[in-house]
């Protein structure tokens, strides 16, 4: 894989658990492994917010301390309405965090890896799939 991409916590959790989607789970570990891994403050908050034990919360300080996390700043917040707009105008809807997700990828042009239909939902709600 070449490039930086925004790694969404639903491929995360592929990476990480022995029962997630292997080819996802790849591909994370492969940016991982290359620096090219990128996270951003929401991601980080469900990953977090999932973290159950000791182990699980020092691989979450591990990825934090390790990969760069884009900021979430006022050109992700108009993505995120933007993206809200076009989906409420296709009768879509999906959670705010992933419209948030989704944005700040957008608004730092990355590729989103993700294992979440909400995405594929934003990307056809947008006219264009990115994954």
């Amino acid at each position: 894989m070449a490039g930086r991409a925004l790694v969404d916590t639903s491929a995360w959790i592929d990476a990480l658990r022995a029962d997630g989607d292997q080819s996802i789970g790849a591909a994370v570990r492969e940016l991982a492994a290359d620096g090219e891994a990128v996270l951003c403050d929401l991601v980080r908050v469900e990953l977090w917010n999932g973290a159950g034990g000791d182990a699980e919360k020092k691989l979450v300080r591990e990825l934090e301390r390790e990969l760069e996390c884009v900021p979430t700043d006022e050109r992700v917040w108009e993505a995120a309405r933007n993206l809200a707009r076009a989906c409420r105008s296709k009768g879509v809807t999906v959670p705010a965090t992933d419209l948030v997700v989704a944005a700040c990828a957008e608004a730092h042009d990355l590729p989103l890896i993700h294992h979440d239909s909400h995405f594929d939902r934003i990307a056809r709600a947008r006219g264009a799939v990115r994954r």
